[in-house]
């Protein structure tokens, strides 16, 4: 493996917990249709989520606000070489803050745990774009 190509198992890996969470997502719809407390008609335009999925809903939105800028930012040093061992050990640490945020909003949903891992993954994907930044000023 290239070291240039360690910039993408991060990637892989937050894909795997997107890919994770969907399938828990449509157990747990299942389960609710199964139990009667929610109609598989209501996920046509699932205007109403019901209870026993609702936290993982939402938890899969999230992958796709903050996660989206870490993707772009991982292609794009990668793609500019500005990768090395501080931005690879940097993706991958952001990378442990998503599994662990989804972990908690899944299950205890507790703010005052949430918040903290959220903002240690916003701060690592800011150094990412800033080394990006600066490895594009000095080439």
């Amino acid at each position: 493996m290239t070291f240039s190509t360690m910039m993408i198992w991060p990637m892989i890996a937050h894909a795997v917990l997107v890919f994770g969470l969907y399938f828990l997502l449509s157990n747990r719809r299942i389960g609710a249709v199964r139990a009667g407390t929610a109609k598989a008609e209501q996920f046509k335009d699932n205007r109403e989520e019901p209870t026993e999925s609702l936290l993982i809903h939402n938890n899969i939105k999230n992958q796709f606000e903050l996660p989206v800028l870490f993707h772009a930012v991982c292609l794009a040093l990668y793609v500019t070489t500005a990768d090395n061992v501080v931005t690879a050990l940097l993706a991958w640490a952001f990378v442990l803050s998503r599994y662990v945020h989804a972990y908690v909003h899944i299950t205890s949903n507790r703010l005052r745990h949430r918040r903290p891992i959220w903002i240690t993954g916003f701060f690592i994907l800011i150094l990412l774009w800033l080394w990006l930044a600066i490895w594009l000023v000095l080439s």
